[in-house]
């Protein structure tokens, strides 16, 4: 038979337990919840680069775009501009060998934009796509699209501008699936759908 002090000793050590198992799960919640947070920074560079992408491309301007005949609704002074939502593809960047994002120079790649108006679906959101070159030595970094023009047609544009590595991928290659579908995730999030 147990004695009423061991029982109570016992007692007071089972809360004790349940406390520190409470306390051990909800910081292995918060480091998960870390990990899977999407403003934490990637690991890797091609990861960190698509993050600078994306980012640098969805507080810029569509007009910073550099993008033609893609009229944004424009909205009254008092109001606020709709988020870019946008999905990158990181083609490759210069130099090659670097390891390090601060020794990023040229990143080439594509991206797709859309301007999440409220209560507009994507299907007929404005967008702002095709193969792109951020320059990653300025601040903010600087947005360059490949653009057909009167004289020089789109395929020819892009092979003057693309390192020939990369010009083949950007021809035929968009967005993964996986960008595609975050992309649209955020997109429909910022635009209250």
């Amino acid at each position: 038979m147990i004695s009423r002090e061991s029982f109570a000793g016992w007692y007071r050590n089972r809360f004790v337990w349940v406390a520190v198992i409470l306390l051990a799960v909800s910081a292995g919640t918060v480091v998960l919840v870390n990990r899977a947070s999407p403003e934490a920074e990637p690991a890797d560079l091609q990861g960190q680069i698509m993050t600078r992408m994306r980012t640098t491309l969805e507080q810029a301007d569509p007009g910073q775009h550099n993008h033609a005949g893609h009229g944004v609704q424009q909205a009254a002074a008092e109001e606020k501009k709709p988020p870019v939502i946008c999905g990158v593809r990181v083609y490759g960047y210069e130099p090659a060998e670097v390891t390090a994002l601060a020794d990023v120079r040229t990143v080439y790649g594509f991206h797709l934009c859309g301007v999440a108006e409220q209560k507009r679906p994507w299907d007929v959101a404005v967008k702002l796509a095709g193969p792109v070159i951020m320059d990653m030595s300025t601040e903010p970094p600087g947005i360059q699209v490949v653009e057909a023009t009167a004289d020089v047609r789109f395929v020819d544009r892009l092979r003057e501008m693309f390192p020939d590595r990369y010009e083949e991928l950007a021809l035929k290659e968009a967005l993964t699936e996986s960008e595609m579908a975050d992309q649209r995730r955020r997109y429909d999030v910022a635009a209250g759908l």
